[in-house]
């Protein structure tokens, strides 16, 4: 058997994975299964650079704070601020400490330093501004959506003034209270405070469509899309609060796809700028339906990859990774009986791996779904293989 997977495995480049695919997709997604890991982060910064200078991508987006992101846009197509700087605050999730994102940033600005900004390279964070422990403040979303109109259009036409968004945020730990998450008493989502900002985030996102022929020529392009960024933040981060505070056995099934769709909005985004490399989990960028179990039990909801391929259908492709083992967290050799224990049998330490040849090597064989020890690493489930395009295959994840 391994013997004619084996034909089905090639040198991780940016030639081998562009083989298999009909043609360059505007949005190509590169899933891992596992995250904080420097070995898959070092690899997908190899890759990525390749698809930059052989292809002509022009933007990076990764699973990141989408507002901190806009830190690290700066930096890489102007040099504001230090790398330092960048890397401690640009990034959520504690991504900021790893040393393959630091040059990931890095690079960017080498590769940018003397190009004019129609060859730059951009950065974007699509997540929202979330941890699974709770949600941000919308205040730096909603004052800058409010002060970007309040500059450029008639004070009559705003729904309220920056002192009223003021008084009805309040202080920013009613929002960031970590025990609002596992207590929807403790949220203030459904607070009468809360749902007149809402109202009024809805009210500046409208007003900013129906200003934008004037928006978009009184500033410019790139303007004009962070503000955008702004207000798809604000009322997303709104609504998130409205559902912390659900007490419904939907909760967190809802909370679930509202992060989702504040990722596919911002990815859709992304797309429509031009074409971008991918990175998240896999469960984020994959095709089909995305399942965690929780403490209240399972919940399943439309990922991202899902919802931005329903939009885009071949412009996005998504190329998912597999790993055999990360010794240090646990994780050793895989059964041989699992996808994964087919894959640790070739001899590459790394391949990319073309999954129709893949498939008709399997034959009638039905690998079984392999069993993580450790809850941050989730293999790859063999029955979804045709919601995928290809596989990176990474033998050993090292510490480093």
């Amino acid at each position: 058997m391994a013997t004619d997977i084996k034909g089905a495995a090639h040198a991780v480049e940016a030639a081998a994975v562009m083989r298999l695919l009909p043609a360059r997709p505007r949005l190509l997604a590169l899933g891992e299964p596992t995250h904080g890991e420097d070995t898959l982060l070092d690899l997908r910064n190899e890759l990525f650079r390749q698809l930059v200078e052989q292809e002509g991508y022009r933007t990076i987006a990764i699973e990141s704070d989408c507002m901190r992101g806009l830190v690290v846009d700066d930096y890489v197509t102007s040099g504001t601020g230090s790398l330092d700087e960048v890397v401690e605050h640009g990034f959520s999730h504690g991504w900021g400490t790893s040393a393959a994102n630091r040059e990931l940033v890095r690079w960017m600005r080498a590769y940018n330093d003397g190009r004019p900004a129609s060859e730059q390279l951009r950065f974007s964070g699509f997540d929202g501004p979330l941890e699974i422990t709770g949600a941000a403040s919308p205040r730096q979303a909603l004052t800058a959506l409010h002060g970007c109109l309040a500059a450029r259009v008639d004070a009559e036409l705003l729904p309220c003034t920056g002192e009223t968004l003021d008084r009805l945020l309040g202080a920013d730990d009613r929002w960031t209270d970590p025990a609002a998450m596992m207590d929807p008493a403790r949220s203030v989502g459904r607070s009468a405070e809360a749902g007149r900002l809402r109202l009024l985030a809805d009210d500046l996102v409208t007003l900013l469509d129906a200003q934008a022929p004037h928006l978009i020529t009184a500033t410019s392009r790139e303007e004009w899309d962070r503000v955008r960024l702004y207000g798809r933040t604000a009322t997303g981060l709104l609504r998130y609060h409205y559902w912390m505070a659900d007490t419904s056995p939907a909760r967190m099934t809802r909370l679930c796809a509202l992060r989702d769709v504040m990722m596919a909005q911002n990815l859709l985004a992304v797309a429509a700028r031009g074409p971008a490399l991918l990175h998240a989990h896999n469960s984020h960028l994959q095709r089909e339906k995305s399942t965690m179990q929780m403490w209240q039990g399972p919940v399943e909801w439309w990922s991202a990859g899902a919802l931005v391929s329903a939009e885009l259908g071949e412009e996005y492709a998504f190329v998912a990774t597999a790993l055999g083992t990360i010794r240090h967290r646990g994780v050793g050799a895989p059964p041989r009986d699992t996808l994964e224990g087919l894959l640790y049998a070739l001899p590459e330490g790394r391949c990319v791996i073309d999954v129709p040849r893949l498939a008709t090597a399997l034959g009638d064989t039905r690998p079984a779904p392999r069993v993580s020890p450790w809850f941050g690493y989730s293999p790859l489930d063999p029955a979804r293989l045709g919601g995928t395009d290809g596989i990176v295959f990474v033998k050993d994840v090292l510490q480093t």
